[in-house]
């Protein structure tokens, strides 16, 4: 029960990591294509007419992105997926080895159990034959002391007859 608990814990990790590896490499595409974009001739004008000097300045110049810090988001979305990547890896790692150290535990387990099971029955028969010996042997004991009974009961009946009385 509690081995199914685990398992269940890394497959839903795993898938979940696999999941999240799947987004960031999104995520880190659509990145890519829009600094890509932005880097070349497209651009994201905008018309602020009507926002004063500040914004006819930045409608006249094409939006670029953060260029320079591309890299540092695109560079954290990597990190991240390594992350993702790593996790996925050492949960499959540690459930192979959670899984392998329960098949031999059970395996152990069974052969133990088998062994003693085993010498049980064996022990629970010879306790058997021992009573079963016992019991004859008690039966027979019985009977030899009612012949000895009847031997020592007939001996006191001839004694009388047997010894020499003298003379009378």
């Amino acid at each position: 029960e509690i081995r199914e608990k685990e398992k269940a814990t890394n497959v839903l990790t795993i898938s979940d990591a696999k999941a999240a590896q799947v987004a960031v490499e999104r995520a880190t595409k659509v990145l890519k294509d829009f600094y890509g974009k932005a880097s070349g001739d497209a651009s994201l004008l905008q018309s602020g007419g009507q926002l004063g000097d500040e914004m006819a300045q930045a409608a006249r110049a094409p939006y670029k992105g953060m260029q320079s810090e591309s890299g540092g988001i695109v560079g954290f979305l990597e990190v991240i997926l390594s992350d993702f990547a790593r996790l996925e890896a050492e949960t499959s790692a540690a459930e192979d080895a959670a899984s392998t150290a329960y098949e031999k535990f059970m395996d152990e387990s069974n052969e133990d159990i088998a062994v003693k099971t085993t010498a049980s029955d064996h022990k629970t028969s010879k306790r058997e034959q021992l009573e079963a010996t016992i019991a004859s042997e008690k039966k027979e004991l019985d009977l030899t002391q009612q012949e000895l009974d009847a031997a020592l009961a007939y001996f006191d009946k001839l004694k009388p007859e047997c010894l020499d009385k003298g003379l009378s």
